[in-house]
Order: structure tokens, then sequence, then C-alpha cells
């Protein structure tokens, strides 16, 4: 498969802007006290990070208001924005640190994006349908964002050539882990999430790697759309 690259360009990080920081604020506010810290999220930069983005901008328009419910959300192309709680439960299992290179599979709205470069992350972002990447690449340059790079194509492949990665994050089941992502992982601690199971019921995994040894570790039951690839679940799966 031929992939297109794109990356964004480099330019100083800003502020978001009054509107986006502002709309929505108290209900930003409640998500993160009574979706993520009631449930157990303790990482102070996760939870700082779902305090500061605004995750309604993410959104179509006509699902904005649907933006902080404790619900996954569609954004198109038979593609969803996870619940806030699952956004903030994957990246606290990452065990982000600043300046960790981190692999995303499945790109969707942006919003992960955004979450794992506030918490410190450089990102490469893999999303094999055209229009989300698009749409995410621009949401996230329009509020200020710049350590990330985009490649559309097959997302079960990774992104062999800019391996190792401390951490990959994939926001899509798998009936299994694939080894490639296994083989693109840090030797030295890289940890990879990702819900596996069948179609329609997953549980998300932890996967660390030391050399060539191999940990694994399950949190809850989830469900997410499925990886669609040459080593996950086919197109018409």
């Amino acid at each position: 498969m031929k992939f297109q690259i794109r990356v964004a360009r480099k330019k100083d990080m800003k502020s978001l802007s009054g509107e986006a920081r502002e709309s929505f604020h108290e209900e930003r506010m409640q998500m993160v006290e009574q979706q993520l810290r009631r449930r157990g999220i303790h990482d102070q930069n996760v939870l700082a990070a779902m305090e500061k983005i605004p995750r309604h901008v993410f959104l179509p328009v006509e699902f904005i208001r649907s933006a902080y419910d404790d619900s996954p959300v569609t954004i198109g192309e038979g593609q969803t924005i996870s619940q806030p709680y699952m956004v903030a439960l994957m990246t606290q299992c990452l065990q982000v640190h600043k300046g960790d290179r981190v692999l995303e599979i499945g790109t969707g709205s942006g919003y992960q994006t955004a979450i794992l470069m506030e918490v410190g992350a450089e990102v490469y972002t893999i999303e094999r349908m055209k229009p989300l990447a698009e749409k995410a690449e621009k949401k996230l340059k329009d509020l200020g964002y710049d350590a990330f790079h985009i490649r559309i194509g097959d997302g079960t492949l990774g992104w062999p050539e800019q391996a190792p990665f401390q951490g990959i994050i994939v926001t899509a089941a798998a009936p299994e882990a694939p080894e490639t992502y296994k083989e693109q992982l840090s030797e030295e601690g890289g940890q990879l999430v990702i819900p596996v199971g069948s179609r329609y019921s997953q549980v998300l995994h932890r996967i660390t790697r030391f050399q060539d040894r191999f940990t694994k570790e399950e949190f809850t039951p989830c469900v997410f759309v499925p990886l669609v690839g040459k080593y996950g679940w086919k197109e018409e799966y």
C-alpha cells in the first residue's frame, strides 16, 4: 500500500484561543471531576490536559452538545471519538514522559492526539481515512499544536522507519496485539496500550517490553471500533 505522509509545519506553540478555552468550561470541569477523578484517574498531567483541551471543537457541529457526555460520539466515516474516561485511562496507562515518542493508531478526530501532546509526547499518528486525517490535522494546527506527524494508510503496519517508540496507543480493537507494534516498541520499557478481543467485546491491555521479554496487564472491559488492516480485522468485517 502506498502511504501519503503529512507532517505538521513547525511553529511556536501558542495558547488555546480564549473562545476555545471558555466555551463549555463548566461542562469540561464537571466531566473531569465526575467522570475521571471519581473513577480513579489520578495522573495530574492527564487531568490537566482533559481540563484544558476543548473536546467540543473536535466534533461535527451537530454533535457539539454531546461533547462532554459520558459516552463515545460519532465523528463520521463510521468512526467515533472515545468516551472521555477511556481517553483518560488509556493515556494514564501509557505513562507518558515529556519528550517521549508515541505512535497513535487511529487519529480519528485528533482529540487523543492533542491529549498526548499536552502530556508531553511527540506524536506519530496514523489514520486510514483521508477525510478524518485532514480534518484532524487542521484542527490541531488551528489550536497551535505542532509536535505531531500524520500518515494516511494501514495503521496495523505501524511506522517502522520512525521506531522505536516509548509508547504505542491503539484507538481501535484488535483480535490480538499485532507483532508489528511489539517490534516497534522501545526495548527499555516501551508500552503498548490496546483493546483486544472480539468485535463487540474487548479488554484494555497494556504490554510492556524489556529487551525480548513482554509482560501483559489487563485493565477494563471496553468496546471500540475494529482495527482494520493487514494485521487486524479485514475490511469486510
